[in-house]
């Protein structure tokens, strides 16, 4: 019983009952205080008068009919009123105030009765009201508290005309998508976690129990070794990617104003120098043997945000072109001086439907194959993850045509031009 009279039912029974018999009572007292100033003139002008006093009292006593005239006003300039007048006007006015004073009382009676009644289905329509109104506050209730990670797929579905609520249970329902969406993409991610660090480890178990059982051969054990070599290094590049991946996730600490040309040269060229594609030093379109042609077109521009995670944004961009290229196909580095990186590479034919899976931590477009140089999968979402750390919009969209591939823009925010005050002699 305490829940309910504490429950916001009750509050919006009491203030709905409140406003209504408020409004009541205000129509009661406008009434009579309406009433009050025109009530006496009305009875007085409409009380009639017998005969002079004297008359009207010998018909009184005698029993016998009364001719009724309407009282007057006395003409202007007419002469004193004689007594019988006076009493007769003592009479009417004796008359109109008591009829007056009846006819007050009896309508103050009746109306607080009719309050009293009016109060009760006024407070039981204010305690049906508000429960029509919080309907679908507890629908919603209900179906948070039912929720759990097993049954997120629910929703509400309010069949309800538009509206505050409605809008509130249709916000609730994305809300429930995008949860949906964030375990499922946690789920998914625990479970290929698990798998790419497993796989390290049963090769090294099987390089360690078979290739090293018995008493191999040095030119054997140099293979195992350099094998057992290779898979940590995969580890180690996995396990830091993990990591870049948390800290980026994170957020950023500090700023500084990044220009982002150079790094993205900078990147270029260590990309180069590393042999990740055997793409030529020159300038535009040119070759550099078998590996893909890199296309330059940098304007200017200095952007605001983390100098060493921008640099694994640029890198995993240029890796990624890299890596998923063809042979003899190309990649297009650009900058604005909007601030936006443009990063578009040729490559295999992708779905558009297929392009936002890519953006999640090991979510390949084909199935791993174990070979050399092929990733951990973590490229796309490192820097997606970057990108919304620094406030960037990213945008990966499918290129058309056999040439296919992926662009990738990020639009940075800009460093703020400083305001320089012209000097009188620029003026």
């Amino acid at each position: 019983m305490r829940a309910v009279l504490h429950s916001e039912r009750a509050r919006l029974t009491a203030l709905y009952g409140s406003l209504l018999v408020l409004a009541g009572g205000g129509l009661i007292a406008l009434i009579n205080i309406l009433l009050r100033g025109g009530l006496y003139t009305r009875i007085s002008g409409a009380v009639t008068t017998a005969v002079p006093g004297t008359a009207f009292e010998r018909a009184a006593v005698e029993g016998q009919p009364l001719k009724a005239v309407p009282a007057q006003r006395l003409p202007p300039g007419a002469a004193t009123p004689t007594q019988e007048q006076l009493r007769t006007w003592a009479a009417t006015r004796n008359l109109s105030i008591a009829v007056e004073s009846a006819t007050l009382h009896e309508l103050l009676v009746v109306s607080l009765i009719a309050l009293a009644v009016f109060a009760v289905p006024s407070i039981w329509l204010a305690w049906w009201m508000a429960g029509r109104v919080l309907r679908p506050v507890g629908v919603i209730t209900e179906t948070a508290r039912r929720l759990s990670g097993e049954n997120l797929h629910e929703r509400i579905g309010l069949k309800a005309p538009p509206g505050e609520l409605k809008r509130l249970a249709d916000t609730f329902d994305g809300m429930l998508d995008r949860m949906e969406s964030l375990v499922g993409a946690q789920r998914r991610f625990a479970a290929n976690a698990a798998h790419e660090l497993r796989t390290p480890l049963a090769v090294q178990r099987a390089a360690a129990e078979i290739g090293l059982a018995g008493d191999p051969p040095p030119e054997k054990v140099a293979r195992i070794r350099s094998k057992l070599i290779g898979v940590a290094e995969s580890g180690e590049h996995l396990v830091e990617s993990l990591l870049l991946l948390a800290v980026s996730e994170e957020g950023l600490e500090t700023t500084t104003a990044v220009d982002l040309v150079a790094l993205t040269e900078a990147e270029l060229a260590e990309t180069e120098a590393a042999g990740a594609g055997g793409a030529g030093a020159g300038g535009a379109g040119a070759a550099g043997g078998a590996g893909p042609t890199v296309v330059r077109g940098f304007e200017p521009v200095s952007v605001v945000g983390d100098r060493a995670l921008l640099g694994h944004l640029v890198r995993n961009l240029l890796a990624n072109a890299v890596r998923h290229n063809r042979p003899g196909g190309r990649i297009t580095v650009k900058t604005s001086a909007d601030g936006v990186l443009t990063v578009s590479n040729t490559g295999p034919v992708i779905g558009p439907a297929d392009v936002p899976r890519l953006l999640e931590p090991f979510r390949r477009r084909a199935e791993r194959q174990h070979t050399a140089g092929e990733g951990a999968g973590l490229g796309l979402s490192i820097v997606a993850s970057i990108a919304r750390a620094h406030g960037a919009k990213l945008v990966v969209r499918a290129n058309r045509g056999p040439g296919g591939g992926l662009t990738v823009r990020v639009r940075l925010p800009v460093t703020p031009v400083p305001h320089r005050t012209a000097s009188p002699q620029e003026s």
